[in-house]
């Protein structure tokens, strides 16, 4: 597994040595982040299960300010921070274990993100209810990408408006735009 682009490209990232953690595939980062384009640069991201990390380094290689990663299994943790290290880009991140959505009200991240992307276990039942938690802290004009099976049905969050799907082998790339608010009103 290697870095696509940006200032880290062809960097080695550690693969995970257990089963269970799928991490995304080469074809599909590089679809996304060429997606993405310029949109990465200055962002604030959040990996929101971050498996290897894969997809948030390839973001600060592409120029984000700074990336949290958080995942809950402790495995993936140690290697999110290994990789990270590799990188040389501890600095820019913060890397916490965690569940979805609950973590995000820890104190010390960020209130919004520019970017967030998250690839949960396909068969996630919570799935839902994560993206709606995860979706109010996305800026206005930011993007929230959720990898899932082409085999699973696209999801409709009331917070959410899906505003793109990209399909890259057996998986998709469904990105999602926070709903505006009616500003007439507000009196």
């Amino acid at each position: 597994m290697r870095i696509i682009a940006g200032a880290l490209k062809g960097r080695r990232l550690r693969a995970p040595t257990w089963q269970g953690l799928r991490p995304s595939s080469g074809r599909l980062r590089e679809t996304l982040f060429n997606v993405l384009g310029g949109q990465v640069k200055g962002a604030i991201v959040l990996d929101g299960c971050a498996g290897t990390g894969a997809l948030g380094i390839e973001a600060i290689s592409r120029g984000a300010d700074r990336v949290v990663f958080i995942d809950h299994d402790a495995r993936a943790i140690r290697l999110v921070t290994e990789n990270a290290a590799k990188c040389g880009i501890i600095n820019q991140c913060r890397i916490v274990r965690g569940v979805l959505p609950k973590t995000l009200g820890r104190v010390g991240l960020p209130a919004e993100f520019n970017l967030i992307v998250l690839d949960p276990n396909y068969e996630d039942p919570r799935i839902d209810t994560i993206l709606f938690a995860v979706g109010a802290r996305l800026t206005l004009e930011g993007l929230l990408v959720l990898e899932r099976s082409k085999r699973t049905t696209p999801l409709t969050v009331s917070n959410l408006v899906h505003v793109r799907r990209v399909a890259s082998g057996d998986s998709v790339l469904d990105f999602y735009q926070r709903v505006q608010e009616d500003r007439n009103d507000i009196a």
